[in-house]
């Protein structure tokens, strides 16, 4: 095993070696309710509490750590959007490396100012990570920088590795591991790892939906890849050249999961496991909430790559969540305009249980009677049979009430 492969399970172990006492081994920890969810022993690897919150850190560090003092003394360049600069950024400070980083104009502001507070320099340019690793490149050769590439790097991927390796140090009894798969440095460098450790292991990649790369090239398809994806660190378009073999050779499947998986997998960890994920740190749960009945009974390791997630971002996404499980709901009321109204609707609520979050009152509307008005009525419920309690009673008083859905959410009423 690993012949051909850029790096072997000898190099991964000098890795840990390496960056020992630069980065966090990171906990792994037992996640009983995320267990109960998915009916497998589910125990998660928490590399969002990296000091720059994602895995990127270990890698980084491998590779900073093996320059010569001629290639430290030049510098070092990289191009990333997000959590590879930061952990370039963050660690080449620390051993006095000067470091140049090329994100997109499109980069949110929070990821270009933290980056810079790292002690890099930001080069912003591009519309996309492409046309930003084209400019990489060339301020590399006119500056004799040191291109720290995010995946298809030796040293990178040797230190991901470290992941799995401590994983299953810490805890051999695991008999699958999933890992996000974008560029493939991750999964590289912990497939090697696992399977030299325990061959038995099963190693499945999750890519988000829209940014099928690898499944595309494993599986010879056409997908379309492109769009807005809350897994924006694995919306990788082009695979890595050194990554590749590794993950056609070592592992057993690529599930492919949607924005609506990767929303409720942010959601979970963050209600159940009470810890941040990202979208992308938050893919492995994702694809075991797409096929539960496949990881029944078994133990399941998660790595949780990161945490770096807007926090208006995961508010939205908790909110959308309460609206699926129809914890929070809408109505629509019309009744005849007569004083009191608002106050006999609140004490209506009230008498059920609800809590009232927003209400909305309008008459000029054409489709309400010309004594009649109309209420909107957002309100937070127990679960799905409170509401659904709540808008019979609200049938019962003669309101006449219709369900305001989420987009997307409807109910299919095209059957017979």
């Amino acid at each position: 095993m690993g012949s051909g492969f850029a790096i072997s399970f000898a190099d991964i172990e000098a890795a840990a070696q390496t960056i020992a006492g630069h980065v966090l081994k990171t906990p792994l920890m037992p996640a009983p309710r995320l267990s109960a969810l998915t009916g497998a022993e589910v125990f998660v690897k928490h590399e969002n509490m990296q000091a720059t919150a994602s895995f990127k850190e270990r890698g980084a560090v491998n590779k900073l750590v093996s320059l010569s003092e001629d290639e430290r003394r030049r510098g070092v360049i990289a191009m990333s959007a997000g959590n590879h600069a930061q952990a370039v950024a963050y660690h080449a400070r620390r051993f006095g490396i000067p470091a140049t980083i090329v994100m997109p104009e499109t980069t949110p502001l929070v990821k270009v100012e933290n980056t810079r507070a790292h002690g890099a320099e930001v080069v912003l340019f591009g519309e996309t990570l492409y046309e930003s690793t084209q400019k990489a490149r060339e301020i590399a050769a006119q500056k004799s920088l040191v291109f720290v590439h995010p995946y298809d790097d030796a040293a990178v991927m040797a230190g991901q590795g470290t992941v799995a390796l401590e994983m299953l140090r810490e805890l051999p009894e695991l008999d699958t591991l999933l890992i996000p798969l974008g560029g493939g440095g991750l999964m590289a460098g912990n497939a090697i790892a696992a399977k030299a450790l325990k061959p038995s292991i099963e190693m499945i990649g999750v890519e988000a939906a829209l940014y099928p790369s690898f499944h595309n090239a494993v599986a010879g398809a056409d997908l379309a890849i492109g769009g807005a994806t809350l897994a924006e660190g694995i919306a990788v378009k082009t695979v890595g050249v050194q990554t590749l073999p590794v993950v056609k050779a070592l592992v057993s499947d690529i599930v492919l999961v949607s924005e609506d998986l990767i929303e409720r997998a942010v959601n979970a960890c963050a209600t159940l496991q009470h810890t941040l994920a990202e979208g992308a740190g938050a893919a492995g749960l994702a694809a075991m909430l797409k096929e539960p009945e496949r990881y029944r009974g078994r133990k399941v390791g998660l790595v949780l790559s990161g945490g770096n997630i807007d926090a208006r971002l995961l508010a939205a996404i908790m909110v959308r969540e309460l609206e699926r499980e129809q914890r929070i709901a809408a109505f629509r009321l019309t009744a005849s305009d007569r004083p009191g109204l608002l106050g006999k609707v609140a004490s209506l609520f009230g008498t059920l249980g609800a809590n009232i979050l927003e209400v909305s009152h309008g008459r000029l509307f054409l489709d309400v009677p010309a004594k009649g008005v109309m209420l909107d009525v957002t309100i937070e419920t127990r679960d799905e049979a409170h509401t659904a309690a709540i808008e019979a009673a609200l049938r019962q008083e003669g309101f006449a009430p219709r369900r305001i859905y989420p987009r997307g959410q409807e109910p299919d009423r095209s059957g017979p």
